[in-house]
C-alpha cells in the first residue's frame, strides 16, 4: 500500500516543482514508511510513499514505462497481477520488475481506461501519458482506496490519497463546507460525495476521470456499478458449491504478498470464515490477532481464542480500555475529516498489534453488506411485509403512538418498540434512511443555530440514502438497502476506518468478503438465500458449515460497543461541558443547546453519548483543519 499525490496542468503545461510534490507525499509519510520517489515532466508531477508487500526492491514508483512516454503512481493491490502479466506478455509486453504497477502500465498501452474492468484489486491510480497529454485518476470498484482532488487557482488540479496531501500544498483555500457537517453529524462520516474542505473532490468508488490538456476538467465517469436486477438460478447446494468456491478463491487470492499475511479475528463468521480459509491454504500457522474490553459483554476474545484452536493459529490477543481514550487525537490526525465510529480505537490497537508480526492482514468486513446480514437488513424485509398488509390508517396510527412512545435503547429487543412504529408510518426508503441516521434528525435541528440552518436550506444527510434507494438497480426493497450501504456506509465509513487506520498504524489490510466476482454473485441470490429464519447471510452460513460449529455460525454475537455513556459521566465528563464553551463548534451549533445535551447525559436524563462523541470529534477535527 501506498500514498499518491501529484499536480496536473490541464492548460498551459507549467512546469511542476518536484519539492511541493514531495511535500505533499510528506504528509502521508505513514502511508509508505519503505520508501519515496518524485517525476515530473512538463505540466506534470506524480510522488509517491511506498509501504512495500510485493517485489520490494523492484516495485519503486513513480514508474516509468520502457520508452518514458508513460508514468504511473498507483496505491493498492492487484491480485491477479500473475494472469495479466502472462496475457500481456503474450502480447509482446516485456516486464522489468515483478510489480503491479508495471502492469498497470502496459495494461493501459493495451486497453486503455478499459484496463479498470479486467482488475482484481484496490487502487488508486495516476497515470500520465505523454504521448495522448493526459493524465488518468482511477478508483476501485467498491473505494478501498482514497483520492482527493481539487483544481486550484493557477489552473492544476491536485490530487492526494488523503485531505492532508492536499493540504500541504499553499493554494488550497480551507474553507468549511457546512453540508459535510450536516452528512456527518447524520451518518457519522463525511460520505464519498462530500468533503469538510469546501471545493476539495473525493473520486466516487468505481469511478475515474481523464484529464486532457487543452479541455476543460470534466466530470468523472462511472465504470462500475452493482446490479441486484437478476435473479441466479440453480438449487440450494449448487449455490453453496458456487459460494463456497467465490468465497475460497476471494481469500487465496489477497494471500499473495512477500511475506505470509496475517489475519483479524473478532469472533464472528466473517473473520472466521476468512480463517479457516487461510488455514486450508497456508502451509504455515496463520497470525491471528484480536482486541476486547475486559469490561463488559461484549468480549469477544474467548471465541476468538477457540477458533484459533479449531485452525492451529498462531493467535495474540490484547485488551482495550478507557486508556485507549489518549489514542483520540491520533485518530483525528489520521481521519483528518471528522470521524464518529468510536469503534476505530479498537481497530487502530488490532492493527498495531499485528503490525509487530506482519505487514498485510486480511479483514472481514463487507460480508453483512453483500450478503445481508446487518439487522438493519432483517428489520427492512419485516417492516416492508408488515407495510404490504396495512391499511394507510393503521400506518398512520402506528406512527401517531409511536412519536409518543418512550425512547427505549437499553431495553430488550422485543420492547424496542418505538423505531418500528414510527418506520411502519413511512415508505421503505425514507424509514431505511432515517434508521441509518446516528443522530436523529430532530436533535441536530434543536443542536444547530439559526446561521447553520439557513446554510443547509434543505439539505439532509439521509437524502442521499432516499434517493439511491429509489434509484437502485434491484427488485425490491433488500435489493435497495443493501445497495445504498454498499454505495455510501462501506466506502464512507467501514472502508475509510479499515484504510485510515491500518495506514496509520503501518499495516497493509485487505478485505476478500468484497472480492468484486463475490459481491456480483451475491447480488443475484434470492432474497431467501440471504435472508431465511431470521438470519442474515443463510447461504454463506450454510456454505461455512464444514469449517465452523453451529454455536459460532448460528449464535447472535454480541455487539462490541463503545461504552461512550459511561465515558461521557467518567473520563470524558468534563470534555462534554467544555463542547458548549469550543469556538470552532460555536460557528454551527448552540452552545446553550449543547451545554444542555451535556447535563442531561450526566443527570442520566437522557443517553447522549453518542452525540456527544460526535461533537468531539467534529471539535477536534475542524480546530485542527481550520483552528
Amino acid at each position: 500500500m501506498s500514498g499518491i499525490a501529484g499536480l496536473f496542468y490541464p492548460g498551459t503545461p507549467k512546469p511542476v516543482d518536484p519539492g511541493r510534490v514531495a511535500h505533499m507525499c510528506d504528509a502521508m509519510a505513514h502511508r509508505g514508511p519503505d520508501g519515496a520517489g518524485v517525476w515530473t515532466g512538463p505540466g506534470i508531477g506524480l510522488g509517491h510513499r511506498r509501504l512495500a508487500t510485493i517485489d520490494a526492491s523492484g516495485g519503486r514508483q513513480p514508474m516509468a514505462s520502457e520508452d518514458g512516454t508513460l508514468t504511473v503512481s498507483f496505491d493498492g493491490a492487484i491480485y491477479n497481477l500473475h494472469e495479466l502479466r502472462a496475457g500481456l506478455a503474450e502480447k509482446g509486453a516485456r516486464f522489468r520488475t515483478d510489480s503491479d504497477a508495471e502492469v498497470l502500465l502496459h495494461g493501459w498501452r493495451a486497453w486503455g481506461p478499459d484496463l479498470l474492468s479486467r482488475l482484481n484489486g484496490i487502487f488508486a491510480i495516476a497515470l500520465h501519458d505523454a504521448a495522448r497529454q493526459t493524465l488518468f485518476l482511477a478508483r476501485d470498484r467498491l473505494g478501498a482506496k482514497p483520492l482527493h482532488h481539487v483544481e486550484l487557482a493557477d489552473g492544476a488540479v491536485a490530487f492526494a490519497s488523503e485531505l492532508k496531501g492536499l493540504l500541504a500544498h499553499p493554494l488550497v483555500r480551507r474553507s468549511v463546507d457546512p453540508t459535510a457537517i450536516e452528512d456527518f453529524m447524520g451518518l457519522g462520516y463525511v460520505p464519498d460525495d462530500a468533503c469538510i474542505v469546501a471545493g476539495v473532490r473525493k473520486l466516487a468508488a468505481g469511478h475515474f476521470l481523464l484529464i486532457q490538456r487543452g479541455h476543460p476538467v470534466p466530470s468523472p465517469r462511472q465504470w462500475w456499478d452493482i446490479d441486484f436486477s437478476a435473479r441466479t438460478g440453480g438449487g440450494v447446494a449448487d449455490l453453496t458449491e458456487a459460494l463456497t468456491g467465490r468465497l475460497r478463491a476471494a481469500v487465496r487470492s489477497r494471500m499473495v504478498a512477500d511475506l505470509p499475511p496475517g489475519a483479524f479475528l473478532l469472533g464472528d463468521i466473517d473473520t472466521a470464515a476468512v480463517v479457516a480459509l487461510m488455514a486450508e491454504s497456508s502451509k504455515q500457522a496463520v497470525r491471528t490477532f484480536a482486541v476486547g474490553a475486559d469490561a463488559g459483554d461484549a468480549d469477544e476474545r474467548a471465541t476468538a481464542r477457540s477458533i484459533a484452536a479449531r485452525f492451529a493459529t498462531d493467535h495474540r490477543d490484547a485488551a482495550v480500555g478507557d486508556e485507549d481514550l489518549a489514542l483520540i487525537d491520533t485518530l483525528v490526525a489520521a481521519f483528518d475529516e471528522p470521524f464518529g465510529d468510536p469503534s476505530a480505537l479498537a481497530t487502530y490497537r488490532r492493527c498495531e498489534l499485528a503490525r509487530g508480526r506482519v505487514s498485510v492482514a486480511l479483514s472481514g468486513v463487507g460480508a453483512d453488506q453483500a450478503l445481508a446480514g446487518d439487522p438493519r437488513h432483517r428489520d427492512h424485509v419485516v417492516e416492508g411485509r408488515m407495510r404490504a398488509v396495512m391499511p394507510a390508517p393503521l400506518r398512520r396510527a402506528a406512527g401517531a403512538l409511536g412519536r409518543i412512545y418512550p425512547q427505549a435503547d437499553w431495553m430488550p429487543p422485543p420492547m424496542r418498540a418505538r423505531t418500528r412504529l414510527l418506520a411502519l408510518a413511512e415508505d421503505g426508503p425514507t424509514a431505511y434512511a432515517k434508521g441509518v441516521s446516528v443522530t436523529r434528525p430532530e436533535l441536530r435541528a434543536r443542536l444547530y443555530n439559526d446561521a447553520m440552518m439557513r446554510a443547509l436550506g434543505d439539505h439532509a444527510a439521509e437524502l442521499r440514502y432516499w434517493r439511491t434507494m429509489r434509484a437502485a438497480p434491484g427488485r425490491d426493497a433488500l435489493d435497495a438497502a443493501q445497495y445504498a450501504d454498499l454505495r455510501h456506509a462501506l466506502s464512507g465509513g467501514i472502508l475509510t476506518e479499515i484504510d485510515r487506520v491500518g495506514m496509520a498504524a503501518g499495516l497493509e489490510v485487505r478485505e476478500p468478503l468484497l472480492d468484486h466476482q463475490l459481491i456480483e454473485f451475491a447480488a443475484t441470490l434470492p432474497i431467501s438465500l440471504r435472508i431465511r429464519g431470521g438470519q442474515g447471510k443463510w447461504l454463506m452460513k450454510r456454505a461455512l458449515e464444514p469449517w465452523l460449529p453451529r454455536e459460532v455460525l448460528y449464535r447472535s454475537p454480541p455487539v462490541p460497543v463503545a461504552p461512550l455513556g459511561v465515558w461521557f459521566r467518567g473520563p470524558l465528563a468534563e470534555e462534554g461541558l467544555a463542547l458548549a464553551r469550543a469556538p470552532m463548534l460555536a460557528n454551527w451549533f448552540q452552545p446553550a443547546a449543547i451545554e444542555t445535551l451535556a447535563r442531561d447525559h450526566q443527570a442520566g436524563r437522557a443517553d447522549h453519548g453518542r452525540t456527544l462523541w460526535q461533537l468531539m470529534m467534529l471539535e477536534r477535527s475542524t480546530r485542527r483543519l481550520f483552528g
